[in-house]
């Protein structure tokens, strides 16, 4: 009875350090939780390879424990949650270079796909407009000619770009990963091997900020090198946690939540990486009153300022609830051509070649959109266009019955809340989205 009972003993003990994250007993999370072990490191497929973990003597600021504690709470809501395994493994990859889809990176499904879909509109705007190669007569061909060089130096603009923007435009912080424990954490906080062992780098000039991204862009594009949630550091550090307090209101304390399983950005932590500023609305300006006309104790916080990169939300589900919520133009229309789409929860990224879309009114009466959903199986990128003086998408959608996907993509419901009535054509391809 005893060797059974230890042979019971072993298979267990050899479950739990296969599953070292597992836990035993769900009952017992918050008990099991408070005090882990010191030494316990992650999984093979989550742990830093040492190539992407800097060493000490290159200067900058540890983490403090008030910080980590910080960072746990303005995400998370508290200190004994850390981002799963979707996340950890999230990293900014380009398509190989020279391809058709250079320029674009692949997306996660989890959470982190979001944050993904945001930098690859920023990498698109800074290819399009911001190189100094960029010019009036941009075609497609031009974002298929990106070399690997070429894709680093869009990967460091567009983070840098973001990081800036959350720093007021005065200043940014890049958090890297040091060889060390930088702090001993509390009883009452959960040990991921990681955000214990942040370095802070400030800098005071934009170029500084890019430059340095730069010459450590491997520790945000590598596989294991935990590069989004580095990258997620790095914005809320720029922006600092009392500033993401003041930028939240009432409907919302924490920029992360659960979804499925998986935890998933709340529309302040979208608006923070898009204008700099973590607002919990996509309306303009700010509400002071209720539907009650009565003030409310504390107003309602929406997009203050015309955003680089524009966003785009249409929901089947919230549309045919009454709840879709209405995009203000401080987002529907940016300085640049490119929105990140928020299409029935999935995120992806529209565009056109010409800025002049958004100038003259002329340009909107026939054009073209490219769009890109960021996963592998899409292998070239979808040319839509778009006429605004054409309805007769109403008419035939009246007459097609069966399934509501093929009688009103959703794709073509989100490209309507900014052109209102526009007929889309998707030049011989499927529809998707």
């Amino acid at each position: 009875m005893t060797d059974c009972r230890l042979d019971y003993i072993e298979l267990l003990q050899q479950e739990v350090n296969k599953n070292p994250d597992r836990l035993v007993d769900v009952g017992k999370e918050e008990e099991q939780e408070e005090a882990p072990p010191p030494c316990r490191t992650l999984p093979a497929l989550c742990s830093i390879p040492r190539r992407l973990v800097i060493s000490p003597s290159l200067g900058g600021t540890p983490v403090t424990p008030h910080l980590t504690e910080s960072l746990r709470r303005i995400l998370f809501g508290g200190t004994f949650h850390v981002f799963n395994y979707e996340w950890r493994k999230s990293f900014f990859h380009f398509r190989e270079p020279n391809s058709e889809l250079s320029f674009a990176l692949e997306a996660d499904r989890g959470g982190a796909r979001a944050v993904q879909m945001v930098v690859q509109a920023r990498i698109i705007k800074y290819l399009l407009f911001s190189r100094q190669s960029s010019s009036e007569g941009r075609t497609l061909h031009s974002l298929c000619e990106v070399g690997q060089r070429e894709q680093e130096r869009a990967l460091a603009a567009a983070l840098s770009d973001s990081l800036w923007l959350a720093g007021q435009e005065l200043s940014a912080t890049v958090t890297l990963v040091t060889e060390d424990y930088c702090i001993t954490p509390h009883l009452d906080y959960k040990l991921d091997n990681f955000t214990e062992r942040l370095q802070l780098f400030t800098f005071n000039k934009k170029e500084d900020v890019r430059k340095f991204i730069l010459d450590h862009i491997q520790c945000f594009k590598e596989e294991g090198s935990h590069g989004v949630i580095l990258f997620l550091y790095s914005l809320i550090c720029s922006r600092t946690v009392d500033r993401l307090r003041e930028d939240l209101d009432s409907t919302t304390s924490h920029l992360l939540y659960i979804s499925l399983g998986n935890f998933v950005c709340r529309q302040a932590l979208l608006n923070l990486l898009l204008t700099g500023r973590a607002s919990p609305h996509v309306f303009n300006g700010t509400v002071y009153f209720g539907e009650d006309s009565r003030p409310l104790e504390r107003p309602l916080q929406g997009v203050l300022t015309r955003s680089d990169v524009g966003y785009l939300h249409w929901s089947r589900e919230q549309m045919e609830r009454g709840r879709l919520p209405q995009v203000g133009s401080m987002l529907k229309t940016p300085r640049f051509p490119v929105w990140v789409c928020c299409i029935n929860g999935s995120f992806s990224v529209l565009f056109s070649l010409n800025r002049s879309l958004l100038s003259d009114w002329k340009m909107e009466h026939l054009f073209h959109l490219y769009f890109y959903n960021g996963q592998p199986s899409q292998e070239t990128t979808a040319r839509l266009t778009i006429d605004t003086h054409s309805h007769h998408w109403e008419a035939s959608s009246r007459v097609s019955g069966g399934d509501p996907e093929k009688r009103f993509p959703s794709l073509e419901m989100t490209i309507r809340t900014k052109w209102d009535g526009a007929a889309i054509n998707w030049n011989g391809t499927s529809p998707f989205y």
